[in-house]
C-alpha cells in the first residue's frame, strides 16, 4: 500500500473509532461493499464466501477466505483471520471475536446494511446477545462529510461530465436513436480514462419517465431532449442532468424550464449549514407546486454523492439530516408531463461554510440543437 493511501485510511479508521466512542458502538462490521472501499481502499469480494472487516476500539482485521488473501494483502496491512473452503468461516470468526474480546457479550454492533444477508447473519448468530444497528451513524455518518481529496476527485469528474454532456448534445442528428447517443457517451468517457456509470438519454415523451431506460426511439425535429449522465474515474462517480430540444421548441417547454430553474435556485438559496435536508426539498417543491405542477414533480429533490452515486444525505420531504460542511449532494427538481416531455436540471453541490458550491461549470441554460 502506498504511504499516501495508507495515511487516508489510517485517518478514516481513527475517525471511525472516535465516532464509535461518541455514540457507544463496540464493533463495526463492514462487508465487501463501497463502505469497505471507503474505509480500507479494498474491494475484497469473495463471491459467496464471507468476507468482512471488524473494527473495535483497539482492533481491526479481516475475516478473509484463503482464496483471496494473497491478492488482498497487496492492498491492506490489516490482520487476516483466514478460513478455507474445506473448513468454512465459523471457526475463524469465533477466533476473531474471542481475540477482540467480543465473544459471549451483549455488545453494540453496527452491521453494514449493504452486506449480503448471509454474511450479516453469520456474524449476528455468533453474537446472539448483541444490540444491533446499521452503519448510518458510524461509517455512513463519516462518509457524508467529504475531505478535500474526495472533493478534488468529485470536482474533476464533474468537469469531465460537463464536456461529455455538451459533446453528446453537439452530436445530435435527426434519426439517431437514444442508444446511439448512449454509445457516443460511452466512447467519450472511455477516451478520457473513465467509464460510464450511467447514461439516460430521453427523446420527446420519454423524458417524462424520470428513470428512462434509453432505447430505440429516434430523434425528430421538435423533440425535447433530456440527458442524465455520470462517469466513474479513480473510484468516484459524477452525476448531472441537462435539458434542451432539437429543432423547433416544443409548445410550453420554455415556461416549464423557467419554473424548474427557479426551483433549483430556491433549493440552492436554502442550502446552508445547519439547515435540515427536508427544507431543501420543501424550497424546490414549493416553487413547482405554486406554479401548478406539484403533482408532476415525482421524486425527491436530491441525493448524496460519494463513492456511491446514491448515498446519504437525501434531500427528501422526510429527511431530518442536518446539513454540515463537506456534505455533497444533488439538487435536481423536475417536471414530468406524460405524453409530452420531462424537464430536469441537476447539479451536484458541496456544502461550504457560506452555502452550496456547485461542482459543475456548465450553465443550466437550455441547450438548443438542430
Amino acid at each position: 500500500m502506498q504511504n499516501a493511501a495508507k495515511t487516508i485510511y489510517d485517518i478514516r479508521l481513527s475517525n471511525l473509532r472516535k465516532r464509535m466512542r461518541d455514540i457507544g458502538v463496540d464493533c463495526v462490521a463492514v462487508g465487501p461493499t463501497s463502505n469497505m472501499a471507503w474505509l480500507a481502499g479494498v474491494s475484497a469480494h469473495g463471491d459467496e464466501r464471507p468476507v468482512m472487516i471488524l473494527v473495535t476500539e483497539n482492533d481491526a482485521a479481516f475475516l478473509m477466505p484463503m482464496l483471496n488473501q494473497d491478492s488482498v494483502r497487496q492492498h491492506s496491512d490489516l490482520p487476516f483471520f483466514c478460513w478455507a473452503d474445506a473448513d468454512g468461516p465459523q471457526a475463524a470468526l469465533k477466533d476473531m471475536l474471542t481475540a477482540f474480546g467480543l465473544a459471549g457479550k451483549g455488545v453494540s454492533v453496527a452491521v453494514d446494511e449493504a452486506m449480503r444477508a448471509d454474511f450479516a447473519l453469520l456474524l449476528l448468530d455468533a453474537l446472539p446477545e448483541a444490540r444491533r444497528q446499521f452503519l448510518g451513524e458510524t461509517v455512513g455518518w463519516l462518509r457524508c462529510r467529504k475531505d478535500e481529496t474526495e472533493f478534488s476527485q468529485l470536482k474533476s469528474n464533474a468537469l469531465l461530465t460537463d464536456r461529455a454532456c455538451m459533446a453528446a448534445f453537439d452530436a445530435l442528428e435527426i434519426g439517431m436513436t437514444e442508444k446511439d447517443v448512449v454509445k457516443f457517451i460511452d466512447d467519450f468517457f472511455a477516451s478520457h480514462g473513465a467509464s460510464t456509470e450511467f447514461a439516460s438519454v430521453c427523446f420527446g415523451p420519454n423524458g417524462a419517465f424520470p428513470h428512462h431506460d434509453s432505447g430505440s426511439t429516434t430523434l425528430q425535429n421538435g423533440m425535447a431532449v433530456l440527458i442524465d449522465l455520470g462517469c466513474r474515474k479513480d473510484g468516484y462517480p459524477s452525476d448531472m442532468t441537462r435539458s434542451g430540444w432539437f429543432g423547433a421548441m416544443p409548445e410550453g417547454y420554455d415556461d416549464i424550464a423557467k419554473i424548474v430553474e427557479e426551483a433549483v435556485q430556491a433549493a440552492l438559496d436554502a442550502a446552508k449549514p445547519g439547515v435540515v435536508a427536508k427544507e431543501i426539498d420543501a424550497a424546490a417543491r414549493s416553487v413547482i407546486t405554486k406554479a401548478g405542477y406539484g403533482e408532476h414533480f415525482l421524486h425527491r429533490t436530491g441525493h448524496g454523492l460519494g463513492i456511491d452515486v446514491h448515498e446519504n444525505p437525501y434531500m427528501s420531504a422526510s429527511s431530518e439530516t442536518v446539513l454540515q460542511e463537506g456534505m455533497v449532494f444533488s439538487i435536481e427538481p423536475g417536471i414530468y408531463l406524460a405524453g409530452r416531455f420531462g424537464l430536469r436540471l441537476e447539479d451536484i453541490v458541496i456544502m461550504r461554510e457560506d452555502g452550496a458550491e456547485i461542482l459543475s461549470d456548465l450553465s443550466r441554460d437550455l441547450i438548443r440543437r438542430g
